[in-house]
């Protein structure tokens, strides 16, 4: 299996499945488990281990009426690059294990292995690995594989925040159900701060989280579940990072976030409501404001020519729905190549918002980092004027106009 590495200069790798070797702890395995090499960690940094754990936590499963009821502690032990509690500039190696495989959950996806779950990966495994494609929990197309990128993302977030960014993400919508948002210029990033993580949904408009919370109780009882979207903001980015062409930074964040199994879209930005603006609606406008230049609105996203303008990077992710559903669907058996009928009865989120937020963090926060080291080592070869790296420099952003 290729492509399991992100990143050119700050880069992590990982691996590991949803249940993974052995498969179930109950016959004598090991459980399996998911590790993160991180690349790219400057010496000397006091590596904060509890941070990443919480981190961690905000994907763990099992912990409200909203997410699988399936019981990881997710806990995480460092096993490389660190010496008396300071990183050494090797490679830093994140370890989590697999604890909740028990023998009946193993059986029941033994019962489908060659079965294809509706809007699952198992098709295109069957089409690339054949027979021997992990059948247990879906493997490494499980969403338990972005355990690896949550950590290394911890990783990457504790350098950024050195710099003075942060990247926070939220619901803002589910099952139809929308709450207020940056991007739609409704709610700013302070109010995103101050709410963040106060509800099980992590939907920052609190009256709307508690509707949308009533809803999918609603859908889990009839044996479904819903799709939703989620905002990212990254603040205090520096202007410039990204390649003009081929390498932007959106186009670098785009490919991370995409490459999270269940996001089914992405925007930047005002996204969309670009095709239906005149430029005169569309442009934003630059102002000076203490000698810094500024912008009057944030439709572009944070982004000019594809690199950070200095603003708030700002995204949005439409998240599919949890596939593995009560309800019975269409299917094909692989191995006879006959039509079935299939009701899942293994484990499920009502709703993958709640859980893929970290996630989208990471990914943010690995392409951001992965740039300013880019950045730092043009500047320091090239001797632009200096004068340009101060400009570039982020500076106080508050509410944009609509």
């Amino acid at each position: 299996m290729l492509g399991n590495t992100f990143g050119r200069v700050f880069q992590i790798t990982t691996c590991g499945e949803s249940y993974g070797y052995h498969a179930s702890k109950d016959s004598g395995g090991v459980g399996g488990s998911l590790f993160c090499i991180v690349n790219g960690v400057p010496p000397g940094m006091k590596l904060d281990v509890a941070q990443i754990q919480r981190e961690l936590d905000k994907r763990r499963p099992g912990q409200s009426k909203l997410d699988s009821p399936r019981k990881e502690t997710d806990q995480v032990e460092v096993v490389s690059g660190l010496l008396e509690g300071l990183t050494t500039g090797a490679p830093v190696g994140l370890l989590i294990r697999n604890v909740d495989t028990q023998d009946i959950h193993v059986e029941q996806y033994r019962q489908v292995k060659d079965v294809v779950r509706p809007a699952h990966a198992e098709l295109n495994f069957f089409y690339k690995y054949g027979e021997h494609g992990d059948w247990c929990g879906a493997g490494r197309a499980s969403g338990r594989e972005t355990v690896g990128r949550v950590a290394g993302g911890a990783v990457a977030k504790q350098i950024l925040a050195r710099e003075g960014v942060e990247v926070l993400a939220h619901v803002i919508e589910s099952h139809g159900i929308k709450g207020r948002s940056v991007s739609a210029g409704t709610m700013d990033f302070q109010e995103v701060k101050a709410n963040y993580r106060a509800n099980d949904l992590n939907c920052c408009d609190l009256p709307m989280a508690e509707k949308m919370i009533a809803d999918l109780l609603k859908v889990r009882e009839a044996g479904d579940t819903a799709g939703g979207a989620i905002e990212i903001i990254a603040r205090g980015v520096p202007a410039g990072l990204g390649e003009p062409v081929f390498d932007k930074l959106k186009a670098t964040i785009a490919h991370g976030l995409m490459s999270i199994g269940a996001v089914a879209a992405l925007e930047f930005g005002a996204g969309w409501d670009a095709a239906s603006a005149l430029g005169s609606q569309w442009n934003d406008q630059p102002f000076l404001q203490q000698g810094k230049v500024r912008f009057r609105t944030n439709h572009c996203g944070g982004f000019l020519g594809g690199m950070s303008n200095g603003e708030d990077l700002v995204m949005r992710l439409a998240v599919k729905p949890t596939p593995t559903i009560s309800k019975e669907q269409d299917t094909v058996d692989m191995m006879t190549l006959e039509q079935k009928k299939l009701a899942a009865i293994t484990r499920r989120d009502i709703t993958i918002c709640p859980r893929i937020y970290p996630v989208a963090e990471s990914m943010v926060a690995v392409c951001v980092l992965d740039a300013l080291y880019l950045a730092r080592g043009w500047h320091g070869v090239a001797r632009i004027d200096p004068k340009w790296q101060e400009l570039a420099q982020p500076r106080h952003q508050g509410q944009y106009t609509k």
